[in-house]
């Protein structure tokens, strides 16, 4: 009895730790602390599965040391591979080949960084029906202090002499 499988039935993420109630074929317990790894939480939806540990054989100290949810679970890795996902099919998927960025059709957003920098060996690609930049744009930026703005500032001030 120190081993079993739950599945969970409800939780709360308030606070400093996660709070769930879980169910077995033996009980319902609530308001069970889940810890996770430093760094990685998630939301587990109601109906995963989880593997309990109860501390020394108590069935009143329990411990959450798996999760798993059939429903959503990515498949198909070669060896080596890893991905974080969420219920709605978005994810981050690492392979030997390079990364996958999947948003599903949702919005990414990188907020409060002071510089974003993409280093490629070949090139960048955007193949969108529209880019927009809220600034300034400077093309060939190690070399040259004049914006795409300025530039265009200039040229239209010359054309306006003729």
């Amino acid at each position: 009895m120190m081993i079993c499988i739950g599945k969970i039935t409800g939780y709360s993420d308030a606070g400093g730790i996660q709070q769930l109630q879980y169910h077995t074929p033996l009980e319902v317990i609530g308001a069970m602390p889940r810890m996770a790894e430093f760094g990685f939480s998630s939301g587990l939806p109601v109906g995963t599965n989880v593997v309990l540990a109860y501390l020394g054989g108590d069935r009143s100290s329990a411990v959450i040391v798996a999760s798993n949810n059939q429903q959503y679970r990515q498949s198909g890795f070669k060896a080596g591979e890893m991905v974080i996902y969420d219920q709605w099919g978005v994810f981050i998927k690492l392979t030997e080949n390079g990364m996958e960025v999947k948003a599903n059709g949702q919005p990414v957003t990188v907020r409060h960084a002071t510089t974003v920098t993409v280093t490629s060996s070949e090139k960048i690609k955007l193949d969108t029906s529209r880019l927009e930049v809220t600034d300034n744009v400077v093309d060939n930026c190690d070399s040259n202090g004049a914006s795409l703005k300025t530039l265009r500032e200039a040229y239209n001030v010359g054309m306006t002499t003729f």
